[in-house]
């Protein structure tokens, strides 16, 4: 099994930086202290081995007032901030591939929901990031009904909205994405459930043995099940917008190929180690499962290509090297 390193590494440079922040301009909340630094390369086969026992890596830790963001791409961290995911966001390639971890402290009388904001005020401050917002004609996969229609069956529970002043219980998360707030939560089994209020929820499980994911969803709407794909990687790095044309909640079941993570791990620029096998395409994965696409056809649907008007975020101006305050 081969180790091939993620990102754009500076070898043999460490930049160190450090900056302290209260009440920047026009009252805008920042980090007390941060610093920023290049990542350096993780451990790819320990990555491996947590992902195939259902361990996603933790890029993001809020512990109290310490707040980390560790071996994430500039892209994934403008993502954060600006609560978008990385295919929503338009700029220079290397975003991708350059990774940076950050350590930081919030100020008396913040809380969490203020962390995005902070990391903005970062950004700027020391990338020079300036952004704009923007519609924009873009390829992307539809999600549409098969020949023979979908084979879906109706859900029994209709799914509940979120409830933005419940506190999160432990083993919760928070994730924001464009389409809405979405609560994760880890299980005493090793799965993941995926909590998107009204869109619906689902349940997935990294199965060691088979190297593939078991999903579950007792009610979720084609919408949901677009931003599920998403998360999948299914869209080899283009956004996947549902137009099924169905309004409904469903019960769905499926197994697919961990090589589908591993394709959506390596469009973001981590590279895994994978022993030599391919890295997708077909319709089953010699590692187990069936690909997204394959599975797809099960519930009788199918990814297109298509085009339509996406919200993006289009980068302006970035540094590939923080500034030292």
């Amino acid at each position: 099994m081969r180790n091939r390193y993620a990102g754009a590494v500076l070898a043999g440079l460490v930049i160190v930086t450090t900056a302290t922040f209260g009440q920047g301009p026009a009252g805008k909340v920042t980090f007390d202290v941060a610093s920023v630094r290049p990542s350096p390369p993780p451990d790819m086969q320990k990555m491996m081995a947590d992902l195939q026992m259902g361990k996603k890596p933790e890029w993001v830790r809020i512990d109290g007032s310490r707040v980390t963001f560790n071996y994430m791409s500039l892209k994934e961290l403008i993502g954060y901030a600006y609560k978008m995911r990385a295919y929503e966001i338009s700029g220079p390639d290397w975003m991708v591939t350059d990774r940076f971890d950050i350590a930081a402290r919030l100020p008396e009388g913040t809380s969490t929901d203020d962390v995005p904001a902070m990391l903005q005020a970062l950004l700027k401050e020391r990338f020079g990031l300036t952004t704009h917002r923007e519609a924009i004609d873009q390829p992307v996969f539809a999600l549409v009904a098969g020949k023979a229609g979908p084979k879906l069956q109706e859900a029994t529970v209709k799914p509940e909205p979120l409830d933005d002043n419940a506190p999160l219980k432990p083993g919760q998360s928070k994730m924001d994405t464009a389409t809405g707030p979405v609560i994760l939560t880890k299980n005493a089994d090793g799965s993941t459930t995926y909590d998107m209020g009204a869109r619906g929820s689902f349940k997935l499980k990294f199965d060691g043995e088979t190297r593939s994911m078991h999903m579950v969803a007792s009610s979720i709407g084609m919408n949901g099940f677009a931003m599920m794909i998403n998360t999948l990687g299914g869209g080899e790095g283009r956004q996947v917008v549902d137009q099924t044309g169905l309004k409904g909640n469903y019960q769905a079941a499926v197994d697919f190929a961990l090589v589908d993570l591993v394709s959506s791990l390596h469009a973001q620029g981590i590279d895994i180690p994978t022993g030599g096998a391919p890295q997708g395409g077909g319709a089953t994965d010699p590692e187990g499962g069936a690909t997204i696409s394959a599975a797809l056809e099960k519930l009788g649907l199918k990814l297109e290509k298509s085009r339509a008007m996406v919200d993006r975020l289009v980068v302006d101006q970035v540094e590939k090297s923080p500034t030292e305050n």
